[in-house]
């Protein structure tokens, strides 16, 4: 079983949408997900303009890709450069904790992630 960035069993990111590298809702990942999408995260406008402004269009569906596109609400696995890089410019999304992979600690740093965890966790340990 995976481990969040607590080092507790990963949690679900989202089944509705279904996200994850494996599509099967969590924040998996692998040999194979060179991307390491491993940080489930809200959406929010901002974040969604920033990534199109990347030319990465998470809004517009992709049903040739069974993507439906992200509205602001939906929770997602970002790839943790990408978060990072959110961060950095001021645009990044809260983070779901409990359901952000531990490998994300190898591009982010815990203390950054708490900064901007989703309200009801930040008491978390």
């Amino acid at each position: 079983m995976s481990s969040n960035v607590f080092g507790t069993e990963l949690e679900p990111c989202s089944h509705d949408p279904l996200t994850g590298f494996y599509r099967d809702g969590c924040c998996e990942t692998g040999p194979e997900d060179l991307g390491v999408h491993t940080v489930c995260a809200i959406m929010t406008e901002g974040f969604l303009e920033f990534s199109r402004e990347r030319g990465n269009d998470l809004s517009t569906p992709r049903p040739e890709y069974g993507f439906p596109g992200l509205e602001p609400g939906d929770r997602w696995c970002l790839c943790a450069v990408r978060w990072k890089e959110a961060w950095e410019a001021g645009k990044a999304p809260q983070v779901v904790l409990t359901a952000t992979h531990e490998a994300t600690l190898e591009v982010v740093p815990l203390e950054v992630l708490v900064k901007v965890a989703w309200r009801e966790e930040r008491a978390s340990p």
